[in-house]
């Protein structure tokens, strides 16, 4: 059973930078594509970064390009996001997870979840 375990959430000022970490066990970190979703009260699962296991290449969707930033290390089995320019509206629960691919929107179509950690934006 695979788990996923997140670190590095916390309080920071609008404008400010936070970077989330994530260590895998249980399964094989080469074979799957890690993404980052988060979930605010009240709202649904969104994406919001996620790198493939193929080549490393990146998805985000438009309100995190330019300001988050996701890598793997294997050898280490960690995902890293880093969030830069934070906005209040970017506070929620940050989940790491594991699946097949990054093409799918579908948060049930991932495999692992990580119990998550919490980013709050605000002064």
């Amino acid at each position: 059973q695979g788990h996923l375990v997140e670190s590095g959430g916390g309080l920071v000022q609008p404008g400010g930078s936070l970077t989330l970490s994530c260590v895998a066990s249980g399964f094989i970190v080469d074979d799957y594509a890690l993404a980052w979703w988060r979930q605010a009260p009240g709202q649904e699962r969104e994406a919001v970064a996620c790198i493939s296991s193929t080549d490393d290449e990146t998805f985000l969707p438009d309100f995190a390009e330019g300001r988050f930033t996701i890598w793997r290390e294997n050898a280490r089995n960690t995902v890293g996001l880093q969030m830069n320019k934070l906005k209040p509206g970017d506070s929620a629960i940050y989940y790491c997870v594991a699946g097949y691919s990054c093409g799918t929107a579908d948060p049930d179509d991932y495999d692992y979840w990580g119990q998550g950690t919490q980013v709050t934006v605000s002064y």
